[in-house]
């Protein structure tokens, strides 16, 4: 047997083993494998907003959306708007509060979804808002059904998301830390 019929009975081989497309690229040499379309990417930001109640427990404001989860204010982000911004206006849009104390970012979390034959990658930036005072009123036109104030339990097992759990067990355990800095009992800090 010569080199060559011994190639051509390997490549046969190969062949049995690929699949009809792989085949049809082989015979055509230099085309290209066609790829998945990427997930289009999207940003938003939102509010995880909170208000002591009067025994000094904190309460969590949670949204019902129009699909009928309960959940935080969020929302698109406006062209060269800083996440902070954007979630300070959501919140205000969608839930009437609008005397907000920004305490900072609380995490971004990332979904995939389908929209209209697309796949969407959805990152979404968190902060923690402080509400002193003012009434929640749902912004109905935009799909808000309902607004409410929930203790930190409540609130978990209310929130419809597991990826929003997580923002509220770390917003919880930053209003926690906030409240040992007012109260002056924070942990000495090493120097």
């Amino acid at each position: 047997m010569r080199i060559a019929d011994y190639q051509r009975e390997f490549q046969d081989v190969d062949t049995l083993q690929s699949s009809p497309r792989q085949i049809r690229n082989r015979a055509r040499p230099g085309r290209m494998k066609r790829k998945r379309p990427r997930a289009q990417r999207e940003t938003s930001a939102g509010g995880v907003v909170f208000r002591r109640a009067p025994d000094g427990e904190p309460r969590f404001l949670l949204i019902r959306d129009s699909y009928r989860n309960w959940g935080f204010p969020k929302g698109h982000l406006e062209p060269g708007e800083p996440p902070a911004d954007a979630a300070r206006r959501e919140v205000a849009e969608e839930t009437g509060l609008n005397d907000l104390v920004l305490h900072g970012p609380i995490r971004v979390i990332d979904w995939y979804f389908r929209f209209r034959g697309k796949t969407i990658h959805k990152f979404c930036h968190f902060f923690l808002f402080e509400s002193r005072r003012g009434e929640c009123v749902p912004q109905t036109e935009e799909g808000i059904s309902d607004c409410a104030w929930y203790s930190p339990e409540e609130a978990r097992r209310t929130i419809s998301y597991d990826n929003a759990r997580a923002v509220l067990e770390q917003a919880t355990a930053m209003v926690q830390a906030l409240a040992h800095v007012a109260d002056g009992s924070a942990p000495e800090q090493p120097a």
